[in-house]
């Protein structure tokens, strides 16, 4: 009866709200199904320029370095210039830089493209949620990130698929052509219906911060990337990154708490209970699913010879179960909910993570899809939760900063979450090859495939 009358009172989404949503999802889209998309293309790409997979390795990890260089600078670009002006900014480098890769003639100009292909993605990711936050406001923000997530959460899945595609029928360069007129469609309409209301004031750029934090967090996610490609925390180049990027971002911290003028970002967001909750949820079920979708491909590929393209379509019910997750609980979020919400959708991930780890070579299809699927809805449930309650408490002003922490929470979380999990496997693989051989010790520093870098984290 009051879950009725609740649905009754909830106010209807305006036209203008559903518009701006679809402006976002085109924009959050292309930049999803783009990062997937590369992983089909990656030794088509080791042929053509005849290059190792190690230099290889840059055409992924550039484009992720550049998203964690941007991203702390998002929160303060938007407020210095406006969200509209930053977003079709963000686009237009995003289309440029997408050009520049199809034309590459050399592997050194890809990665450069694929920089600056960064900065646009990073400035995207970031954006997007501010913008739906400012927009909709706590009594809406539930469901209007239903719309945006669906298609956001479906992206990946899907990417490598038409990725295979294009590049088995057309050519690597064409997964990078095919952005293009995405990217024009996504500038109309963030144009016509990205009517934000700020037109960016005079805000002081904390150029110590920006010194200390961009720096850093590049530093420590490309630690924690070559942590997973060698098998091993415990290697100079490693530790020498992790540990310089953490030196870098405690004096952040400690900068941020002291300065007297506005910080990169705002540590005192992290005294709301909501928002510091929200955070450790977006952290730790990123962490986890990041994870387990990497080792969940590889093990579709090496444990039971899959194609990619076959691969990608053994986890669509993650993606499906995500979307179904997002709808059915953006009202629940929208009406004060967020928190058993969020308590239910942990429940459920935890459950599908427990499920995955059971796998063995011969596990029945319909088991691995029903633990995808709960995983998916698991994942769904807890991002709208957390996203609603986390952005709930704050003023408009806020918002953009608090988006970029939150985007900094999930890419540290994703990467920290495939650097254990890949150490754990390769770790294993050398153990079983050890075993199997007769050896009484693995080696060191083992040498499986090195899987391709993962997507950033899905918003």
């Amino acid at each position: 009866m009051s879950t009725a009358r609740a649905s009754a009172t909830e106010p209807k989404l305006s036209a203008g709200l559903v518009k701006l949503a679809l402006a976002v999802v085109v924009g959050t889209f292309v930049v999803q199904i783009d990062a997937t998309m590369i992983t089909v293309a990656l030794d088509t790409l080791r042929a053509s320029f005849g290059v190792s997979l190690a230099q290889l390795q840059w055409v992924s990890s550039s484009y992720l370095l550049a998203i964690a260089v941007t991203v702390p600078l998002v929160g303060w670009s938007a407020d210095r210039f406006g969200s509209r002006r930053l977003w079709l900014a963000g686009l237009i480098i995003f289309v440029c830089a997408s050009v520049f890769c199809g034309f590459a003639g050399s592997l050194g100009m890809l990665i450069a493209a694929r920089c600056l292909q960064g900065v646009g993605g990073g400035i995207l990711l970031t954006l997007s949620q501010a913008v739906l936050a400012r927009a909709a406001g706590p009594e809406q923000l539930g469901r209007l990130m239903a719309i945006v997530a669906v298609p956001s959460l479906l992206g990946p899945i899907v990417g490598p698929i038409i990725g295979g595609l294009i590049v088995e029928g057309w050519g690597w360069q064409y997964i990078f052509f095919i952005n293009v007129p995405i990217c024009l469609a996504a500038i109309v309409l963030a144009w016509r219906w990205l009517r934000i209301a700020d037109r960016g004031r005079p805000t002081r750029l904390d150029l110590l911060g920006a010194v200390l934090l961009a720096p850093g967090l590049a530093a420590l996610l490309y630690g924690l990337t070559r942590a997973g490609s060698l098998g091993t925390i415990a290697d100079g180049e490693v530790l020498g990154y992790v540990l310089g990027g953490g030196i870098l971002l405690v004096c952040f911290g400690m900068h941020a708490l002291r300065t007297r003028h506005a910080p990169l970002i705002d540590l005192r967001l992290f005294r709301s209970v909501a928002f510091a909750s929200a955070s450790a949820l977006f952290f730790f079920i990123i962490m986890g699913l990041i994870g387990a979708m990497l080792l969940i491909t590889l093990y579709f590929q090496l444990a039971r010879g899959e194609s990619p393209i076959s691969a990608g379509l053994l986890i669509v019910p993650e993606g499906v179960g995500a979307a179904l997750g997002v709808m059915v609980f953006s009202s629940l979020a929208d009406r004060g909910h967020s928190a058993g919400s969020a308590l239910v959708g942990a429940v459920m991930a935890t459950a599908g993570l427990a499920a995955l780890s059971q796998l063995g070579a011969t596990t029945n299809d319909v088991y691995i899809g029903t633990a995808l699927f709960v995983l998916g809805v698991g994942f769904g449930v807890v991002v709208v939760s957390a996203s609603v309650a986390g952005y709930g408490g704050l003023a408009p002003e806020q918002i953009s900063r608090a988006a970029t922490v939150l985007r900094i929470v999930q890419q540290v979380g994703g990467s920290i979450g495939v650097a254990v999990l890949v150490i754990a496997l390769q770790n294993a693989l050398a153990g079983a090859a050890s075993a199997a051989s007769g050896a009484p010790h693995p080696p060191r520093r083992p040498a499986p495939p090195t899987p391709p870098a993962p997507p950033p984290p899905r918003p």
